[in-house]
């Protein structure tokens, strides 16, 4: 009896050292990508750039995450989710650390392509990874509070667009964004391939890409597939279009520099609460309803905020809808693992996160696009909130719950 206790808190303190770990690299990538909103404002006046121009900054991240998602999820089936893990991690800070040197658009841009392509492979595999490292009865939580790291990230980056970019400007941002190389460093020991996984590469079952590609969308996964695919676009695509242009849209909306990054760092602190429910909420009441109480929750959030007409309205619809996108974002990383077994799972994951990362590039350039020609801000924020609102559709009618669901029994 002595030594099963002892086991057990053995494997929950290895539970919770993975949960740091990962968490860890979570938190940088997300002050990362919230790092290139504040700079993408600083950058507007630095090197008088258009709207069009910075809808294409922060879409070409996008481009490269949704490559990185594609490739590094495949690997990380047939590799290994610790080596791709380390490697993604190390591509992304390299190239987020050298962004500090570029002299010109162009190089920039590539470089943020090349940071994406790090991030976009990093998240899909982490998340792969603590979810087949909980136990079933707490994996959703699990992956919940992994993605809460996310929110922690954001306000870094919050913190650093308001204290660092306006008096030692924004490539000192880009310095601080390097650091997830060292962290890397440690991260080789201190995470582990989970057992599921080592077991499957002791019987040397890996099929190839082609053929874990096809067994997603074969009858038993294809409704799954379909219904992910559709929701990992819509959300990416909303949450992008609107929380990478908060800052230029408080200066449109006629603040200043600084106190829009003042309103975004207050909003983004409303992120951490949405995390912290959902997870909560999840296991008690199953994936597809706290998706879907969330999603409609960042439908009406985003309407709200587009016509908003005070600041005590803009600012408190600006928090609810960084409560619902963020508890939304946490539920669906949660449910993303859970609709496919092992064999498949990482692949299952980087492809649906690839799908969504499409969004995640017209997102926001399409808001550059639109407000370029006139188009007004409500009018830009009903488009998401169009696009959330199919999600749900999608997701209700095609989605099945996993709570509780073993998908590698279902096979047997």
């Amino acid at each position: 009896m002595a030594k099963a206790i002892s086991d057990l808190r053995a494997k929950n303190a290895g539970q919770r050292k993975l949960m740091f770990s990962a968490g860890l690299s979570w938190l940088f990538d997300a002050m990362d990508v919230g790092l290139i909103s504040f700079v993408a404002a600083a950058l507007a006046a630095d090197w008088e750039l258009g709207k069009q121009q910075l809808g294409f900054l922060t879409a070409i991240g996008s481009v490269g995450m949704a490559a990185g998602a594609a490739v590094a999820g495949s690997l990380a089936d047939r590799y290994g989710r610790r080596i791709i893990l380390l490697a993604t991690l190390l591509v992304f800070g390299i190239a987020s650390g050298l962004s500090a040197l570029a002299a010109s658009f162009a190089v920039l841009c590539l470089l943020r392509f090349v940071a994406g392509f790090g991030l976009g492979g990093e998240l899909p595999v982490a998340s792969t990874l603590v979810s087949e490292s909980a136990r079933a009865e707490d994996r959703g939580r699990a992956v919940v509070l992994l993605e809460s790291f996310w929110a922690v990230g954001w306000i870094a980056a919050a913190l650093i667009g308001y204290f660092v970019i306006p008096d030692y400007g924004w490539r000192i941002a880009f310095v601080i964004g390097a650091l997830p190389c060292l962290y890397a460093l440690y991260l080789r020991r201190a995470v582990q391939d989970p057992p599921r996984f080592k077991a499957q590469q002791a019987r040397r079952t890996q099929a190839k890409l082609s053929e874990r590609f096809a067994q997603l969308w074969a009858p038993r996964h294809r409704g799954a597939t379909a219904a992910l695919w559709v929701l990992w676009f819509t959300v990416v695509f909303s949450y992008y279009g609107m929380f990478l242009w908060l800052p230029q849209v408080m200066v449109l909306k006629g603040f200043s520099l600084v106190k829009s990054f003042e309103y975004v760092l207050f909003m983004t602190l409303a992120q951490l609460p949405g995390y912290f429910s959902a997870a909560w909420l999840i296991e008690k009441l199953g994936r597809k309803l706290v998706l879907t109480i969330y999603l409609v929750g960042t439908a009406l959030s985003a309407w709200w905020f587009g016509a908003a007409v005070s600041d005590s309205m803009l600012m408190t619809a600006g928090a609810c809808l960084s409560f619902f996108n963020l508890g939304a974002w946490g539920a669906m990383y949660a449910y993303t693992p859970e609709l496919y077994p092992t064999r498949i799972r990482s692949t299952g994951a980087g492809m649906a996160a690839s799908f969504g990362r499409i969004g995640g590039v017209i997102g926001p350039y399409l808001v550059g696009y639109l407000l370029e020609r006139g188009t007004g801000i409500t009018g830009v924020f009903l488009i998401f909130c169009g696009a959330i609102a199919v999600g749900v559709v999608v997701l209700l009618a095609l989605g099945k719950e996993t709570r509780g669901f073993d998908p590698d029994a279902a096979e047997s």
